[in-house]
């Protein structure tokens, strides 16, 4: 059976993932000359205090190669073909280091593919591809059903403001704005594996409500499925968002995903955003 392996940018809960039979990794949270894995040595919360009372911002670093080695082997002795799901290339180290330590294994069958994606997006695909393998498909049918996905994906998000982001040099298309949009609520989205902007607003709630009416009207125009809401934060106005996309789109279930340290990381607190896929 394919196994799966996937980080913690996915946002997938720790245990979740565990009882999904998926190989998962964390991200490495550094403050100054403390590093913590946002697994299980920091949870979102307190990783936000830090951030909110840290003069400067924290540094991340994908999982190291010497993680995945192990694991690499314990899967290759088994037979089992591997697919890694990364996060998009542009905002993560992840990609390379499970490249890197791949190449320990030059004849065996591991495929590391970049999702393009991050947070509750990169969690479908995830969720995805790992039902796929549960289910007996081949390396190369997963593959191909996670590049469909790929091609798929939508993602909107409001943060309360850009200096994260800025400071963290994964602002992409947006940086020619910082400027302008420091007293604004900006609408982002990650396009081609890195955060673009999509539309500025005063005030949160006047964000929220473009970013409800750019959804729905993509979705009722082009159908959609897989729908997810991601917070920081935000649990509260996250379970509100939801309540609203049930009524607005007729959905009778939404994901909500806490996002990761490493996420937090370049969005700060108060992210709130949606995922879901185009039919």
């Amino acid at each position: 059976m394919v196994s799966i392996f996937a980080d913690t940018t996915s946002s997938i809960p720790v245990e979740d993932a565990k009882a999904l039979g998926i190989e998962y990794f964390p991200q490495i949270i550094i403050f100054g000359d403390e590093s913590y894995r946002d697994d299980y040595e920091i949870d979102s919360k307190t990783f936000l205090k830090k951030l909110v009372a840290s003069s400067t911002l924290p540094k991340t670093a994908a999982p190291p190669p010497s993680l995945y080695n192990p694991i690499f082997e314990k899967h290759l002795s088994k037979g089992d073909p591997i697919i890694v799901l990364t996060p998009s290339l542009k905002l993560s180290g992840t990609f390379r280091s499970a490249e890197v330590a791949a190449q320990e294994f030059p004849d065996a069958d591991i495929k590391v593919i970049d999702t393009l994606a991050i947070g509750a997006s990169l969690a479908t695909i995830v969720k995805v591809a790992n039902k796929y393998a549960q289910e007996g498909f081949s390396s190369q049918e997963i593959i191909s059903k996670v590049e469909s996905l790929k091609n798929r994906e939508r993602n909107l998000s409001v943060v309360d403001t850009l200096e994260y982001l800025y400071k963290g040099g994964r602002i992409g298309g947006a940086k020619m704005l910082f400027g302008s949009l420091l007293q604004f609520k900006p609408l982002l989205s990650i396009k081609n594996g890195q955060v673009e902007p999509v539309d500025n607003q005063r005030t949160s709630k006047k964000a929220l409500a473009r970013l409800k009416d750019l959804v729905v009207s993509e979705c009722k125009e082009k159908g959609f499925s897989m729908f997810s809401i991601q917070h920081g934060d935000a649990e509260k106005e996250a379970h509100s968002l939801a309540d609203d996309f049930k009524q607005l789109l007729g959905i009778e279930t939404i994901e909500i995903y806490e996002l990761p340290p490493a996420f937090l990381t370049h969005s700060g607190p108060g992210v709130l955003g949606v995922s879901y896929f185009v039919d």
